[in-house]
């Protein structure tokens, strides 16, 4: 018997084969052996573009800042940003609001 992989996203060693993907029973995840980790790690926009270091994002809808009065409006265009791992994948600098970190699903990839 083959060992096969943990699962990705929680870890698990409990995976199995169906056919041609693995199915986590704890969390229901399922992926392609032939895809590899490689796709676990891929950053996606709202639209699901992979994202990059140093990409320029727009944000898509408007974003409280948690500690203050100000708000990340519609359309605010954020350069070179940096892809970092766990819940907020992006750090950036917002002009007129400093350092911060975004989730990938509120920001959309600007053609450069």
């Amino acid at each position: 018997m083959s060992e096969l992989p943990p699962c990705p996203k929680c870890e698990s060693p409990y995976t199995y084969e169906d056919g041609e993907l693995l199915i986590c029973p704890e969390c229901a995840h399922e992926w392609s052996l032939s895809t590899g980790q490689a796709d676990a790690n891929v950053v996606r926009d709202s639209n699901g573009t992979p994202l990059a270091d140093g990409d320029t994002v727009s944000v898509i809808k408007d974003l409280k800042v948690k500690g203050s009065s100000a708000v990340v409006k519609v359309g605010t265009k954020v350069k070179g940003i940096r892809l970092v791992d766990g819940d907020h994948d992006i750090d950036c600098k917002i002009p007129g609001i400093g350092q911060m970190g975004l989730k990938s699903e509120f920001v959309k990839k600007v053609a450069e």
